[in-house]
């Protein structure tokens, strides 16, 4: 909302919510229909008060006022004068202190303290820092990724880098300590194209954590949309600067960043919960509260849809504008890349006839985005649910946003460990989820997935835990979810047992190898791609501490798996194909390329109704290609049986031949045993799966020549030499063929039904 003054020379200034620094002060304008009136309390950087002006005029609502003598880097709090009357849902009150919800800089970070919150409360509330726009973005530019082209890191500021001996200890866990070049490093040796930051925006820790000593790590409890929290920061008063240089850093080595939103509640709570801005200056406007049986508002009852005590009314016009003005502020000042919203379902609810706080797939900010040149063109991840009255609604997003697939989570987990039945579940899932994501209206790329987030187990702890084990978390172990498709391969938590650690190390390579090649947006949280543990709790959300900090020394198992993961990156990013499978009976996206995919049993058969209804199939093959050329051929292997399995390849031209790309068997992904140049590209190990690409033969080197090749295993353990037939006499190797690879014996089945 903006509206026009004129200043003392007879110019016209437009002037936005919060503060406007002109020349010789500073004009403040604040929405607060039911106050009486509006006091702005100025301090020095220090928050030593200097004056206080009283704002006199109001239109529809909004306080308008001018201070002269107001410069750069002074300081305010707002007073909403009147009688608090919270039966009637009123809470200005003379001589309490709240944030501008228009606050772009706090002075600290805002630190729940009751004693000061109720008795000194002027020197409770952080004071919002006035003018901070200055910033040398040295040239640098966003990258401009389209949704095909990422590969997502979630992260958390301060857990990434706490830890870290190779940052300065000033920096670490901060914006700073993101954008130092160690950690730009190992995102960059990953392979990564954009950061998910876990919320940023200035929060406050629940009460009630606070009373137990506990804090509310994750972010997810803000205060202020617009402003970054200080308490990421090395200097709390310089918090912008210090969030912009790490945007610039990141940016200048082609890394986007999307930020973690939270629309969908505030640290405000419900009922008897604090004071501290919007609740303070609007609270009947802001929140949506249930009714009585009489149809009335009940303002003493928050409709709670975000399970935080309170849900925010994005319905309401003004609170529409706080929601779009900040994204347009991100997106612009702050120069992000995209958003990921936090129970989105929330955000989407309005009033519509006698549907009451009910989602819409035509709401308003849907609309409100789609018509802005900026928030059309940004990156927009959907958390599709909330747990209210029809709150899950994944697939129901419009275009263009992507939506955070927990069914592709649950299927790859329980596919990997060995369920049952899934065979049709997991194909869907590996192709995009086009059951959810509909061909012809939503991209291919509509779906986000994840086998791990910030939410639930980590990466390794699906393959440790059976259970989750959240008493630390002081809710003896109620809270977190309970269905968490986990194996712990026969011991509850870590093990010395070496068979069970590597069948474990095997189950992370197939479940993130999945994750990264699937159709879609491929997502994993920091530390997976080094086997980040967090003891089996699946809820650290209160875990400020080791428990949730990435620790940096690694192994060489972990060393080894990193590198698994960044060659896996480096396929999918290398292959448009792999990036954007765009099918030849899909209109949504019509390019020069139209593809194929097509579903073999391992026999060479093609997948039939019988097969895909088959409980008891283990292995199966997907092709993949390009109609017109019938060059850029790729072929998935999956087995997750218990044996070796030949797969009778699909054929290709006679100048090319498969070689493997991918092969999870291995510890680095790179193919080793079961290589093209040993013969073996169409053997798929026993719970794993390989990745081939069709390739112009090499004439150094033809492997129909082959006749043995000399195996020695990555350990360094001695290995028998394996006997190779041509490739084109595989159907006569014997049912029986064994070897003792990595010190076991194993079986390799051929299959001629």
């Amino acid at each position: 909302m903006q509206r026009v003054v004129l200043d003392k020379n007879n110019k016209p200034i437009s002037l936005s919510l919060g503060a406007n620094l002109i020349d010789n002060g500073c004009y403040f304008a604040i929405w607060s229909p039911d106050a009486k009136g509006i006091k702005i309390h100025i301090y020095d950087h220090n928050e030593i008060k200097l004056k206080d002006l009283e704002l006199k005029e109001r239109q529809a609502g909004v306080w308008f006022g001018f201070l002269d003598g107001v410069t750069k880097g002074m300081c305010y709090a707002i007073e909403a004068l009147g009688e608090e009357d919270s039966a009637n849902g009123i809470y200005n009150k003379t001589g309490r202190f709240l944030l501008d919800p228009y606050t772009k800089a706090l002075t600290r970070a805002c630190i729940y303290d009751e004693d000061k919150y109720l008795n000194h409360n002027e020197e409770f509330i952080p004071k919002s820092i006035i003018g901070c726009d200055d910033f040398d973005w040295q040239g640098v530019n966003k990258p401009f990724y389209g949704r095909n082209d990422l590969v997502l890191y979630e992260t958390h500021v301060k857990g990434f880098s706490m830890l870290n001996e190779q940052i300065p200890e000033a920096i670490r866990g901060t914006y700073l300590g993101l954008a130092h070049p160690a950690s730009i490093e190992h995102l960059k040796k990953l392979g990564i194209t954009a950061v998910q930051l876990m919320p940023t925006a200035a929060f406050m820790s629940e009460p009630e954590l606070e009373k137990r000593g506990l804090v509310n790590y994750w972010g997810y409890n803000p205060i202020c949309y617009m402003a970054p929290d200080p308490r990421y920061a090395s200097n709390p008063k310089n918090a912008v600067n210090e969030f912009k240089t790490m945007v610039r850093e990141l940016h200048k080595n082609n890394i986007a960043v999307i930020l973690d939103v939270v629309y969908n509640h505030t640290a405000e709570g419900g009922y008897g919960g604090p004071v501290l801005s919007f609740k303070g200056l609007m609270n009947r406007f802001f929140y949506a509260f249930e009714r009585t049986q009489d149809g009335l508002i009940d303002y003493t009852n928050y409709t709670n849809v975000s399970g935080c005590g309170n849900s925010v009314f994005v319905d309401g016009r003004m609170v529409l504008n706080i929601v779009i003005d900040s994204l347009s502020y991100w997106l612009s000042e702050m120069q992000v890349d995209g958003f990921r919203f936090d129970l989105a379902t929330t955000v989407n609810r309005e009033n519509k006839g006698n549907e009451f706080y009910s989602f819409n797939a035509n709401s308003a900010f849907f609309k409100s985005c789609f018509a802005s040149n900026l928030l059309s063109q940004a990156i927009m991840i959907a958390e599709p649910w909330d747990i209210g009255l029809g709150g899950y609604r994944l697939g129901a997003f419009p275009v263009g946003w992507s939506e955070q697939n927990d069914r592709f989570r649950d299927s790859i987990r329980a596919f990997w460990r060995g369920d049952k039945g899934l065979m049709g579940e997991f194909a869907t899932r590996l192709l995009g989820s086009r059951d959810i994501f509909v061909k012809n209206f939503r991209s291919i790329n509509a779906s986000l997935n994840y086998v791990s987030y910030h939410d639930g187990f980590t990466l390794h702890d699906v393959v440790t835990y059976n259970h989750k084990h959240n008493e630390k978390n002081g809710h003896n172990n109620t809270d977190g979810s309970d269905n968490n498709y986990s194996y712990n391969f026969g011991v509850e938590g870590e093990t010395a047992d070496a068979e069970i650690n590597a069948k474990r190390m095997q189950a992370k390579r197939n479940l993130i190898a999945t994750t990264i090649l699937a159709q879609g947006i491929p997502h994993f949280v920091y530390g997976d791609e080094v086997c980040r543990t967090q003891h089996g709790n699946n809820n650290a959300y209160c875990q400020d501490n080791e428990i949730s900090y990435m620790k940096w020394d690694f192994s060489q198992e972990q060393k080894t798996f990193m590198e698994f993961v960044s060659n896996v990156i480096k396929v999918r990013l290398g292959s448009d194909m792999l990036k954007e499978l765009i099918l030849n009976d899909d209109t949504y996206h019509l390019t020069k390329h139209a593809y194929f995919a097509n579903w073999y049993r391992s026999n060479g058969h093609e997948m039939s109704v019988a097969d895909w209804q088959n409980a008891n199939l283990s292995e199966i093959m997907l092709c993949l290609g390009d109609i017109d050329t019938d060059e850029d051929v790729w072929c998935f292997l999956f087995n997750k049986s218990e044996n070796d399995i030949y797969f009778r390849l699909p054929p290709i031209k006679n100048n090319y031949k498969w070689e493997v790309m991918v092969d999870t068997y291995e510890p680095t992904g790179k193919p080793f045993h079961f290589s093209t140049q040993a013969g073996l590209e169409a053997v798929c190990a026993q719970n794993s799966f390989k990745l081939l690409h069709a390739i112009k033969k090499d004439s150094s080197l033809d492997n129909t020549k082959l006749t043995s090749i000399q195996i020695n295993d990555l350990s360094n353990n001695s290995c028998p030499v394996v006997n190779m037939l041509p490739v084109s006499s595989k159907d006569t190797v014997k049912n029986n063929l064994t070897d003792t690879l990595f010190g076991r014996s194993r079986r390799t089945r051929i299959n001629n039904r």
